[in-house]
């Protein structure tokens, strides 16, 4: 497998976008860094070769910034894990922008309420940042808790999410 890889300047720095052949985000992040993004890639998944060029998920990116917080919602991401992360994956797509949950209500929405290490392991291996939300997860006393992308990143798009309900 090839992929394209493409960074774009937002109000939170650089965004790097890893896509594969079919436009399937694999991974995201704020950081120009290329391999530090590849490097979120499942080992199974990671592309034999990476080419910059341009993502599709790039022009939803930046109408997420521009206003448009469901453009994220239609970029389609491929990751690899067990049946579990798919589920909280797929989870963490249906929070509402503006409305986190705690680590203890994502886990809840799981069905294992008693799971809250798992949910936040699984928001902690989530690669394609953005598009699958995991910054919408906090802690029960409502503070940030961890980010890969810096707790700045974090907090800038909950109160984009914030101000835009």
């Amino acid at each position: 497998m090839n992929a394209v890889i493409q960074t774009v300047d937002t109000a939170d720095g650089a965004l790097t976008i890893l896509a594969d052949d079919e436009q399937r985000v694999l991974a995201s992040g704020w950081s120009a860094d290329h391999d530090a993004i590849i490097a979120r890639v499942h080992p199974s998944l990671r592309p034999a070769a990476v080419r910059d060029g341009q993502t599709d998920a790039a022009a939803a990116a930046l109408a997420y910034y521009s206003g448009d917080l469901a453009a994220i919602d239609r970029v389609t991401v491929h990751q690899r894990g067990t049946a579990l992360m798919h589920a909280g994956w797929e989870a963490l797509r249906r929070i509402e922008p503006g409305r986190p949950l705690t680590y203890t209500e994502f886990a809840t929405a799981l069905g294992s309420p008693q799971a809250v290490r798992a949910a936040a392991s699984i928001c902690a291996r989530n690669a394609p940042a953005l598009f699958v939300p995991c910054h919408r997860v906090l802690r029960s006393d409502g503070s940030l808790g961890g980010f890969a992308w810096g707790l700045d990143v974090k907090q800038s798009l909950l109160d984009r999410e914030a101000a835009a309900r």
